[in-house]
């Protein structure tokens, strides 16, 4: 008796252990999408339209900047915040990044007010546990333009790395270098709360390769990845894009985190949201997360 309990017990533990990379695996790529471009920046259906259309989750903006000192953040609003925490858990999505998309617009390395508008969205990051936003650096301060620009970059993100490691969160840049710049941007900046936010779009406009560009960059310096390319087609449609092959090159690398669906809309109708972020959310899924199909 006592020999057949020890073969099922040494059977039970041999079925588990072969259940755990399943079981990883399911929540090592996790698909996201963004309020702004659901547009609902800072509305709280954002919440459940995620979860409608099957998304891990969502990534918040900060609201508008304009010639403000910060955000036009509702979120720092206690009441408005207990209601965003509340909808994502009763829906099952995770709130994982906010979005500082004013600076899209702004001048995120000549305003001579900056440091107000980081810090308040680190102060919401905090309220509300989240340990990732997104800082665009925008038209303006496209580093690759000249010295000047970049030196202002990197003197900003120095100080913005500071207060991000202090707080224990992570600030993710989009910028239009190649790789092997970022990897040396990075460096110069020389900050662990500062990582790129890389978007499939960057290196497929510079007519660079996308696969080797992940793989020059690193897991380690990837915070998020915009999981995505300019409106025309969707994601399963794209020639430019063999997602499948992204995977490979990810699993290879070991990283694992968000991919997050920016645009890559059907060109004819681009406002059709429920149309477009629907089907880029189900391929995602279907490629990523197959055990979960």
């Amino acid at each position: 008796m006592k020999q057949q309990i020890r073969k099922l017990f040494l059977l039970s533990s041999v079925i588990a252990l072969l259940a755990l990379p399943a079981m990883g695996q399911k929540s090592r790529y996790k698909i996201g999408l963004i309020d702004l471009m659901l547009l609902k920046r800072q509305k709280l259906s954002a919440v459940a339209l995620a979860k409608e259309l099957k998304a891990d989750g969502l990534e918040v903006d900060m609201g508008g900047l304009g010639n403000r000192p910060t955000f036009d953040n509702k979120l720092l609003t206690d009441s408005i915040r207990q209601q965003y925490l509340k909808a994502a858990k009763d829906n099952g999505v995770e709130l994982f990044s906010l979005a500082m998309t004013g600076y899209y617009a702004q001048s995120f390395c000549g305003r001579e007010e900056y440091l107000q508008s980081v810090s308040d969205c680190i102060k919401t990051m905090q309220l509300m546990g989240i340990k990732t936003a997104f800082l665009p650096m925008g038209v303006q301060c496209d580093i690759a333009s000249g010295k000047s620009i970049r030196d202002s970059v990197i003197s900003r993100l120095k100080i913005v790395g500071k207060m991000a490691q202090n707080a224990g969160v992570v600030i993710a840049i989009e910028t239009a270098l190649s790789a092997k710049q970022e990897k040396q941007l990075l460096k110069e900046i020389g900050s662990p709360a500062i990582k790129i936010y890389f978007n499939f779009s960057n290196p497929l406009k510079g007519g660079r390769n996308l696969y080797a560009e992940l793989r020059t960059l690193g897991a380690k310096n990837i915070a998020m990845i915009h999981a995505t390319n300019k409106d025309s087609v969707w994601l399963e449609k794209d020639q430019q894009i063999d997602l499948y092959k992204v995977k490979k090159v990810l699993d290879k690398m070991k990283w694992k985190g968000w991919l997050v669906v920016e645009r890559s809309r059907d060109a004819s109708q681009p406002t059709n949201v429920k149309y477009n972020y629907g089907a880029n959310v189900a391929y995602l899924k279907k490629v990523f997360q197959p055990e979960q199909e």
